[in-house]
């Protein structure tokens, strides 16, 4: 996990510092809650303004996976749900099988991120959030989903995040198409309105007997 992993430096550590920066507390919160209310969980949400402690809570919260894994249960169609029963989601008292079991719950929950419609760029590595590396692109899969979940006729949670936009797509004729060729773009220049009013260049020429 991260607290296994010596501190970072030099430019390793300035970019760290940059994505955590960017960390937004009320945002984590909104992920949380949303979450709690999908899943009917008590996830105890604690509200800090400071961005540090804002990060350790969300990141305990989901660390695991297994709180991941019951919120995309709650959204996926009754033939995909999730099979708790598998190892993976059985409780070890052993150290790596532990860590591997996290591992692998949060790549169970990615595929199904990806299988729910979620592109690739709104999705997160397993590492982003194990190794706390990107909190801020975890919220931003779970904002991702909760947009893409708002469009779905089976759900029922709260509408809490903007509409996804729609698709407008315009129809034109021939005779519009073939109109629009005439039209010369500004893009190539023009010379409507131009003078040489008011410019000056240069002294003036002085002419002396």
């Amino acid at each position: 996990m991260a607290h296994y992993r010596a501190p970072k430096s030099g430019l390793a550590r300035e970019a760290q510092a940059k994505i955590d920066a960017t960390f937004d507390c009320r945002e984590a919160q909104k992920c949380l809650e949303w979450i709690q209310t999908l899943t009917g969980m008590d996830l105890k949400i604690e509200c800090h303004e400071d961005k540090k402690l804002m990060m350790n809570f969300f990141y305990n919260v989901l660390k695991d996976g297994t709180v991941l894994c019951r919120f995309m249960d709650t959204l996926m169609p009754d033939d995909r749900k999730l099979d708790f029963s598998t190892k993976a989601f059985q409780p070890t008292n052993t150290v790596a099988f532990a860590s591997a079991r996290s591992r692998e719950r949060i790549g169970i929950f990615l595929e199904k991120v990806r299988e729910y419609g979620i592109t690739c760029t709104s999705s997160f590595q397993t590492d982003y959030l194990y190794e706390k590396t990107n909190l801020v692109q975890v919220c931003t899969c779970i904002r991702a989903i909760g947009i893409q979940a708002q469009t779905r006729e089976d759900y029922s949670g709260p509408y809490i995040w903007p509409k996804k936009a729609k698709e407008n797509k315009r129809e034109f004729t021939q005779e519009q198409l073939q109109a629009s060729k005439q039209t010369i773009s500004l893009q190539y220049g023009t010379n409507i309105g131009a003078s040489q009013a008011g410019l000056s260049f240069g002294k003036q020429r002085m002419i002396i007997d």
